[in-house]
């Protein structure tokens, strides 16, 4: 009688638990839980959530907090898609408010509105330009002049010249606070049958259908979680990667170029050397969230280019009191290590439009955390949200750099409504992979 053999990944799999849901998310950061969420609100649908870490330990959990248009461009692809989850983080909160919860406490929810400010003449003939089109586009929007600018923000130092960008409906959101009420949401659909969370489980690999060559479910470290409808692939900075891992044996896929782009914030707590009124941003920051990268680096995970870091002062005050300072933006792999030099940089930079700053110990370190994350970076600027060509039932939802918070809702959305085949809120074109 002929010897039955098993290679090794048969036998490991054979080990595994299996699990039976419509829809596997891998990524819980906070585009794959806000996924989760939509899909658990809109349909009758069993999700299960898997990932590497925990939520909010990645870029969801590094980020400032910005719900804001000012540095977005009417007209652009993730124009639309802004606006929509802007207003559905504002009806969300609206929600919270009838409940008689307080958005603050639960969201960190503020409405702070937003100022981009400008220092040179090209800047002032920009920023002006944006006004025009935020106002056409149906957007409060104001410019202010350098004397309204600084009797507005007395902790500003600008020069006469100076001017700025008012958005009065720009809000700033906690992170943390958001992910907890996400999952709150999500774990009650739990008795259900209709949610479980995998954390600290690892994805190793896309498992296929002997019959129909279908992708039918991850397999991860402990599990096989079967996805009836659909595997997402939620997992930011880590989606480029994870899909070349998942996906063995397939050289005519597309490669997703999703590179991970590091970020440094400093955290000052109870800081009250500074009194901000609105969330601060210089308009160098609009330019710099797209950076032309060579296009033999989109290959390899690091890019050994200083010219490629960059710095641009940003300022918030969080709904606890404390200072955030950023940011920077760098091309340095998978590393997630403290970089003194761009912490120094950062604090040079927010010295020069906050003069209280220049004054305190350069020995910063009594007064502050470091936030350090990893973005996830598109060449283009824009995420990718949709089906992945040649894989039937895995659908992207990557690529958003630093706006994951500002654009998730608007994303999962969009997600869910696939997978849901109903109509879209917002034109999914510019999105889909390949371009």
């Amino acid at each position: 009688m002929p010897t039955l053999r098993r290679s090794r990944s048969q036998c490991r799999s054979l080990a595994l638990q299996r699990s039976d849901h419509d829809v596997v998310v891998v990524g819980a950061g906070i585009i794959g839980l806000t996924i989760a969420r939509q899909l658990l609100l809109s349909s009758d649908l069993s999700v299960a959530v898997v990932d590497a870490a925990v939520p909010c330990s990645g870029a969801t959990g590094a980020g400032q907090g910005y719900v804001w248009m000012a540095h977005k461009t009417p007209g652009s692809a993730v124009w639309e898609l802004g606006l929509r989850s802007k207003q559905m983080w504002e009806e969300m909160a609206e929600g919270l408010e009838r409940d008689g919860e307080d958005p603050l406490d639960v969201l960190g929810w503020r409405r702070t509105g937003s100022l981009v400010i400008g220092t040179t003449s090209d800047e002032l003939v920009m920023l002006k330009e944006r006004v025009r089109l935020f106002s056409q586009a149906g957007l409060r929007a104001e410019y202010w002049s350098a004397s309204s600018l600084l009797s507005e923000e007395p902790a500003l130092e600008v020069g006469k010249e100076s001017s700025a960008v008012f958005l009065p409906d720009d809000c700033q959101i906690d992170a943390a606070r958001a992910v907890d009420f996400i999952q709150k949401v999500n774990k009650g659909f739990a008795t259900e049958g209709r949610y479980t969370e995998f954390f600290n489980n690892p994805a190793i690999r896309l498992l296929r259908s002997d019959r129909n060559g279908e992708v039918e479910a991850v397999e991860t470290s402990h599990n096989i979680l079967y996805g009836e409808k659909a595997i997402v692939i939620a997992a930011g900075a880590w989606s480029g990667t994870l899909m070349r891992s998942l996906v063995v044996n397939s050289p005519t896929l597309p490669d997703v170029p999703v590179k991970p782009r590091k970020g440094h914030l400093l955290v000052l707590e109870n800081f009250n050397k500074i009194q901000l009124n609105h969330g601060v941003m210089e308009a160098g920051y609009i330019g710099h969230q797209v950076t032309k990268i060579p296009k033999a680096s989109l290959v390899s995970e690091t890019i050994d280019e200083h010219s490629l870091s960059s710095i641009s002062m940003t300022a918030t005050l969080d709904s606890m009191g404390n200072l955030v300072l950023g940011s920077s933006r760098q091309f340095t792999g998978f590393g997630t290590e403290l970089d003194e030099s761009i912490v120094q940089r950062i604090w040079d930079r927010a010295g020069k439009f906050f003069p209280s700053l220049r004054v305190l110990s350069h020995d910063i370190k009594q007064y502050k955390e470091i936030r350090i994350g990893l973005r996830p970076y598109m060449p283009d600027g824009k995420p990718i949200i949709g089906p992945f060509p040649g894989l039937p039932k895995v659908l992207l939802a990557t690529g958003h750099e630093g706006s994951g918070l500002s654009l998730a809702l608007g994303t999962a959305e969009m997600i869910s409504d696939m997978i849901l085949e109903n109509p879209l809120k917002v034109d999914c074109t510019p999105f889909l992979y390949p371009r």
